[in-house]
């Protein structure tokens, strides 16, 4: 039985690990995207990472609830406890499909509406981030043996007292949330797709990361749970708890401010 948080976001990078190779496959091919519902885009990459996901999560947490993203937009509506699950098995789909590198694939752990532990692994640039009760990240192919993979401690930067760094969306940028940064002393900005914004706060390559403009929970969980075991905080523009489980909401999340030093 796997006990500790960090045990579990060691497990969920396993996975993230194994899932890319389809995903890699994907993109290394000419393919051609289609579109959802909801007019966003997907390719076979997502469908066939969710199922080797699924199939291990399965194995590792059996009994636990999944929310997965394709399986949700197929109509999976699953009844979530006190402790579920959070899948994105291509995060940054717009980036994937312009081939730019910067896409990811997510695994978190919720508890009480915390991400407690979380895989973000970005495939193309062989860069993985995993987080517990303390946050690592390493340079990693898709296939590799976590064993095999050098995991270095990561935490966040003292805020410069002269001007803060934040990471801004490379597709999803709009003009409140730059404004808030402003607000908060910006002075430098850096682009960055998926949940790399999270990871690059984690790192202690930025300051902050605020996002006003809509994501699902899928979208946030895995960097929450990175950031947090980093020593940075995930809340609402207000300063107040940023939650998870908002079945009433359909699992949207609405605006959040991803903090690094806050002091």
């Amino acid at each position: 039985m796997i006990d500790t948080r960090n045990a579990l976001a060691h497990a969920f990078a396993e996975i993230c690990l194994q899932a890319a190779l389809p995903v890699m496959k994907v993109y290394a091919t000419d393919f051609t995207p289609e579109q959802k519902a909801d007019r966003s885009p997907v390719t076979e990459a997502d469908k066939h990472a969710e199922a080797v996901i699924l199939e291990r999560l399965a194995v590792l947490l059996p009994g636990v609830p999944v929310l997965a993203e394709e399986s949700f937009e197929a109509g999976d509506r699953p009844e979530l406890g006190a402790r579920f699950m959070l899948v994105d098995p291509v995060d940054g789909t717009k980036e994937f499909i312009a081939k730019n590198g910067e896409f990811t694939i997510n695994i978190a752990l919720v508890e009480n509406g915390v991400p407690v532990a979380g895989c973000v692994y970005a495939p193309a640039l062989e860069r993985i981030y995993l987080g517990g009760e303390s946050a690592f990240a390493g340079d990693a192919a898709p296939g590799d043996a976590l064993g095999s993979v050098s995991l270095e401690p990561i935490s966040i930067r003292t805020a410069a007292a002269d001007g803060k760094t934040a990471v801004m969306s490379r597709s999803h940028a709009d003009a409140q949330t730059t404004e808030f940064a402003k607000r908060q002393g910006v002075t430098e900005t850096i682009a960055a797709g998926s949940s790399l914004k999270f990871c690059r706060v984690a790192e202690g390559a930025a300051d902050l990361y605020p996002r006003f403009g809509p994501t699902m929970e899928w979208d946030t969980g895995a960097g929450h749970a990175v950031l947090a075991a980093a020593g940075g905080a995930v809340t609402k523009p207000d300063g107040t708890v940023f939650g998870y489980a908002k079945v009433s909401e359909g699992y949207k999340n609405g605006p959040f401010i991803a903090w690094g030093d806050r002091s």
